[in-house]
């Protein structure tokens, strides 16, 4: 009988950093172990090391075959894509070496989905500067994987199982927000995020649209964004049947969000969305990428070099990464969210 386990391919980070630990404490869990059949792609002596810090009982064992068998006990089976020195390990100084390995795992994974050859890839933290002296101009993972897949509109989610965000502007200067919210960018993420949770969380999904300015705006006393630019894309999305509502006013939203009544909020900018998902996810949040043709999430904090090494740094947003993919890519198997 074939095995039906989601083929999960999850890529090291920065081996500077956290990743290799908390991948190596994720892949110790059962709960992990038994939900996917997993691969490694990074380092040997980055991975060896982070089995080390943890305690886990595992040793990676390399291979250059994509057989997907079931995941023996103890092993960490590694697709390697580097021989990085001692130098360039070191925690929390990153390398040209380094950061070159951290891109070079994620077109890997990237190319695995692409071609059908891995089901999701879930990613540990990068350095986005070391990512950026080894020659490699993007601003993190996103901008990369969209160039990559050929995918013109990505949308980040923050997702935990009591809240999901999707921002329609994500780094950005707070001044810099108000023209960058614009109708159609309003629209794409609304649409974006409809499709991506009907097609693997939950189908016909009840979206909330949050207003840009307090209380929405209070009849343009405060900002007309809401009325020139937020209730139009939601009247276009529903238009084209998208259960989307709003603009709603953030200080009451999330009340009503985390108890049911909304699949997902559309928030206006960064920490619109960050502020209420990491108070009830502070640990096992999961960013998503939606709008690629393949699936990936990824821990949502950085690669916290105060921690590294020390075996202190908490595992659950990985743990919670590496499940969610594997769900996803069990739900798009089966034809789509839940109803």
């Amino acid at each position: 009988m074939p095995n039906t386990k989601p083929r999960i391919v999850i890529t090291m980070g920065d081996p500077t950093g956290v990743g290799p630990e908390i991948i190596a404490a994720a892949l110790a869990d059962p709960e992990v172990r038994q939900c996917c059949r997993f691969l490694v792609i990074g380092d040997s002596a980055a991975m060896a090391r982070g089995i080390a810090v943890t305690g886990a009982a595992l040793r990676v064992e390399r291979t250059d075959t994509l057989n997907w068998e079931e995941s023996k006990e103890g092993v960490l089976p590694l697709w390697e894509i580097s021989s990085l020195t001692e130098a360039d390990m070191q925690y929390g100084c990153p390398t040209v070496d380094s950061g070159d390995a951290m891109y070079r795992a994620i077109c890997e994974a990237a190319r695995l989905c692409l071609e059908g050859n891995a089901d999701a890839m879930a990613t540990a933290p990068i350095s986005k500067e070391a990512l950026n002296r080894a020659g490699h101009r993007y601003p993190g993972h996103t901008e990369l994987l969209a160039e990559l897949a050929g995918a013109e509109r990505v949308v980040m989610m923050l997702a935990g199982s009591r809240l999901r965000v999707t921002l329609v502007t994500i780094h950005e200067a707070l001044s810099d927000v108000p023209r960058l919210v614009t109708f159609e960018r309003v629209l794409e993420t609304i649409r974006i995020t409809h499709r991506d949770l009907h097609r693997y969380f939950k189908r016909n999904p009840r979206i909330a649209v949050l207003a840009l300015n307090p209380h929405c705006g209070e009849g343009g006393m405060f900002g007309d964004e809401e009325a020139r630019i937020i209730a139009p894309a939601v009247a276009a999305a529903r238009q084209e049947g998208i259960d989307a509502i709003g603009p709603l006013s953030a200080d009451t939203l999330f009340h009503f969000a985390v108890q049911g009544n909304y699949d997902a909020a559309v928030c206006m900018y960064h920490d619109q969305g960050l502020i209420p998902l990491k108070l009830l996810h502070f640990d096992d949040g999961v960013n998503v990428t939606l709008g690629l043709p393949i699936i990936r999430t990824s821990v949502d904090h950085g690669t916290a070099y105060d921690l590294a090494g020390t075996g202190r740094a908490s595992a659950e947003s990985m743990k919670a990464a590496i499940l969610m993919a594997a769900e996803m890519a069990r739900v798009q198997g089966s034809g789509g969210g839940t109803p």
